[in-house]
């Protein structure tokens, strides 16, 4: 398109349009005992928010969206008062960009133990705050001949070396002085998969 400027013809390039910014909810204790919500009714909500491109990464409360508000604290209370109006009780969500979770994925907080053993599982801990210096120490120091942690920023990272579901760690004495605020834990695999199918968007 040219524009007539004056006696000149100029020519006329539109402002580009500043891309939404992409956004991963982790929703804590969705489809955990009684509280089962289908993926598609999940979806709804969330267009119901105004929020585009809305998808979800298998029914544990992985929803992907793109929403135009760049302040991920002012969405999760957003989600949380709109989850809670729908289905009459509270669910923490907890917001990562796609550049966070790309950094989740790529981080290796066990570099010893070998990432491929069936045994071994790691999973990552989704905190709207990083937690103090003495909540770190006493976290790190809850490990167990099984259990394992450590803490990067707003994520803490569990290394279970037996089924999970085995592990007492999060009953024990020491793992009570750490008063963990509350989060949302994912399988550390299930991360990279999400990191994998979307991406960083291009600039």
């Amino acid at each position: 398109m040219h524009r007539l400027t004056g006696c000149r013809w100029i020519k006329y390039v539109p402002a580009k349009e500043n891309p939404m910014p992409h956004y991963i909810a982790f929703l804590r204790g969705i489809n955990l005992g009684k509280r089962r919500v289908k993926m598609e009714q999940l979806r709804t909500l969330f267009e119901e928010m105004k929020f585009s491109s809305v998808e979800t990464f298998i029914a544990s409360g992985n929803v992907i969206f793109s929403a135009r508000s760049t302040a991920a604290q002012k969405l999760e209370k957003q989600i949380e008062a709109h989850l809670k109006k729908s289905f009459g009780y509270g669910v923490d969500t907890f917001i990562r960009t796609r550049q966070e979770i790309a950094a989740v994925a790529a981080h290796r907080p066990f570099p010893a133990v070998d990432p491929d053993c069936p045994q071994h599982t790691v999973h990552a801990g989704f905190l709207r705050e990083p937690i103090n210096a003495t909540q770190i120490m006493n976290l790190l120091a809850s490990r167990t001949a099984v259990d394992e942690f450590q803490v990067e920023g707003r994520e803490y990272y569990w290394l279970c070396r037996i089924k999970i579901n085995e592990s007492k760690v999060w009953a024990s004495p020491q793992m009570k002085l750490v008063k963990l605020p509350t989060s949302s834990m994912r399988n550390l695999t299930t991360i990279r998969k999400l990191a994998a199918l979307y991406p960083v968007p291009k600039s």
